[in-house]
């Protein structure tokens, strides 16, 4: 399968020319002969099958397109963690003038420590952007050392496991009791914090659900090896019509 995928142009250009010289060939028969025939059949029956992968591969890029919609909405979710959590160190963290609010701005450091501040997280959002599986399906080939990071890539985004980030949940008990304590003496901090909880929360589940699409599409990445396979065929049989056509016409004549 990697080598299909790492060929798709050679092997179309061979399975082309292939069918040219097969067509030359047919060439010495008659307009109407029983292998003028066949090879129309054969037209037809790959054509069909070129057809069919294409129905499969559509369905397979609405599911790419999923992926990149959750990339968006990953890096959304982290710009919106970064942004709260950063307001809220800068408004009651420099210095925390009370014991509660130190809890909750020790907090915050924390949770921005085991996010933005980890490069396995927003990495892997990048990696999953640029190593998407439909990106396999291009003719246009970088180098040796383009394909080698890529591939060391793609290997980042695999191993990425978003439930190491779930352990760290974002109201345990010392910050749950900050938190009441702060609505009876100021309820405008515990809603900001509240506010960060819900977009760490968001964060880690966006970040999941990617996680989740990129696994799938990397299941039935067979998919795009199978279209490559199936505009093969077709390549090989295009000329077999092309040399029906001609010889129809020239028999008109």
């Amino acid at each position: 399968m990697a080598f299909i995928a790492d060929n798709q142009l050679p092997l179309l250009l061979l399975f082309f020319f292939a069918g040219l010289a097969a067509t030359a060939f047919l060439f010495r028969k008659p307009a109407g002969h029983r292998a003028w025939k066949l090879a129309d059949l054969v037209w037809v029956l790959l054509g069909g099958f070129g057809a069919l992968v294409a129905v499969i591969s559509g369905i397979y890029a609405a599911d790419s397109s999923r992926l990149e919609r959750q990339i968006d909405i990953a890096y959304a979710a982290t710009a919106a963690f970064d942004r709260d959590a950063a307001r809220f160190r800068l408004r009651f963290c420099d210095p925390a003038y009370d014991a509660d609010i130190a809890v909750l701005c020790e907090k915050v450091e924390f949770l921005s420590a085991s996010t933005a501040g980890n490069a396995e997280l927003p990495l892997f959002i990048a990696v999953t952007d640029e190593v998407a599986p439909l990106r396999g399906l291009s003719f246009l080939f970088g180098g040796s050392e383009e394909k080698d990071g890529m591939e060391e890539m793609e290997a980042k985004a695999s191993a990425f496991d978003p439930e190491a980030f779930l352990v760290f949940t974002s109201l345990d008990a010392p910050a749950q009791a900050a938190v009441d304590n702060m609505r009876r003496k100021v309820p405008a901090i515990a809603g900001d914090y509240l506010i960060i909880a819900r977009a760490y929360d968001d964060l880690i589940g966006h970040v999941a659900t990617l996680k989740e699409e990129w696994e799938f599409l990397q299941d039935n990445a067979h998919i795009l090896v199978l279209q490559i396979i199936a505009l093969c065929l077709v390549s090989f049989a295009a000329p077999f019509r092309l040399g029906k056509s001609i010889v129809e016409l020239r028999a008109r004549r």
